[in-house]
């Protein structure tokens, strides 16, 4: 019998670490450039200035960002410990690149008002999600009936990011919206049902432990696909979650229509979340385990961009305005007929 080839070790290995199937086609395709860049050369032939050579082309050549050079890198390193299975020394001496610090955007209360009213159908209902709880983007389109507790007003995120479960707040204002979504969503599962399927995704051994609970309502997704397709892993036909993309799609032109000039993204909403509970008062500590964050000093992060006019401070241009020896009106460029971008 024929061994596997190699980029199929690489995805048993991955499945056998229980990783997600993003971080799979993501090592996948970096793994498969990393050989092709050296000329289709075997992994096990190659040596620590290589994986430089490659490292470097990407950040010299192809201008790619730290955080991206940094996921080749540690996709390469998978390759060697984990599949490979040589243990060199120089592979903990490939230095990563230094992400640069910076931060995030933020919508104004005012902003986020008027992109969530351009937002239509189940779109809507994720938006105010995302910014009612600061859910990451993935994290709304996997939560699951049960994770929802409509009592006690909460919602508990599992395996969120660092493979974390943990727990936030539902908005009162999402609770009916919610339900009266779930009503058609259930309507969805039955139709499944009737026609022979029915079956959603189960994590780990789940399913072999439970045999009929990808059945069960309480399992399915709160945001489902609109059409049923294959799983590429397993090649069972069932409804899949909603996909972030449409999401994505969806929010750019709201912001296009709300004319908010921003570069906004789903996860915006989550940094306003955060920035805007600063603002009213709440404690760091709070709105770290909302968020999930295992150190405050990621937290701290939003303390830069609270609404204090550059750290609060007083620009001596303002105070020189305010001086009743001159009285002059500020300058003004605005002639008649112009439209306003700021509307």
């Amino acid at each position: 019998m024929e061994p596997p080839r190699l980029l199929a070790r690489v995805r048993d290995r991955i499945r056998f670490k229980h990783y997600s199937i993003r971080t799979e086609e993501a090592y996948v395709d970096w793994i498969r450039r990393f050989i092709v860049f050296h000329d289709k050369r075997h992994p096990s032939e190659l040596n620590a200035s290589d994986v430089e050579a490659f490292l470097t082309d990407l950040a010299v050549a192809r201008h790619v960002s730290a955080s991206t050079q940094n996921q080749a890198k540690s996709a390469i390193l998978f390759l060697y410990k984990e599949v490979v299975g040589v243990d060199l020394p120089w592979l903990d001496g490939i230095q990563s690149a230094t992400p640069a610090t910076r931060l995030p955007t933020i919508l104004t209360t005012d902003e986020v008002q008027r992109l969530l009213r351009k937002l239509q159908g189940v779109h809507y209902l994720i938006g105010r999600l995302l910014y009612g709880t600061g859910m990451r983007i993935m994290e709304a389109m996997r939560l699951r009936v049960k994770d929802v507790e409509f009592a006690r007003r909460e919602i508990i995120i599992r395996d969120g990011k660092g493979a974390k479960d943990r727990m936030t707040m539902l908005p009162n204002g999402l609770a009916h919206p919610l339900k009266s979504h779930l009503i058609e969503v259930a309507n969805i599962h039955c139709i499944d049902l009737a026609e022979g399927f029915g079956d959603v995704y189960l994590p780990y051994a789940i399913a072999r432990k439970y045999p009929n609970a990808s059945r069960e309502w309480c399992w399915q997704y709160v945001f489902p696909a609109d059409r049923r397709s294959i799983d590429p892993r397993t090649g069972v036909t069932r409804r899949h979650h909603l996909g972030d993309q449409a999401f994505q799609r969806a929010m750019r032109q709201a912001l296009r229509d709300a004319h908010i000039a921003k570069p906004a993204t789903p996860h915006t909403l989550r940094h306003s979340f955060a920035t805007h509970l600063l603002e009213s008062g709440y404690d760091i500590r709070t709105v770290q385990e909302l968020l999930g964050h295992a150190d405050v000093a990621t937290t701290m992060i939003y303390t830069h961009v609270l609404n204090r006019g550059g750290r609060a401070v007083i620009s001596p241009l303002d105070r020189l305005w305010c001086s009743p020896f001159d009285h002059r009106p500020p300058l003004t460029f605005a002639r008649r007929g112009a439209i306003s971008i700021f509307a």
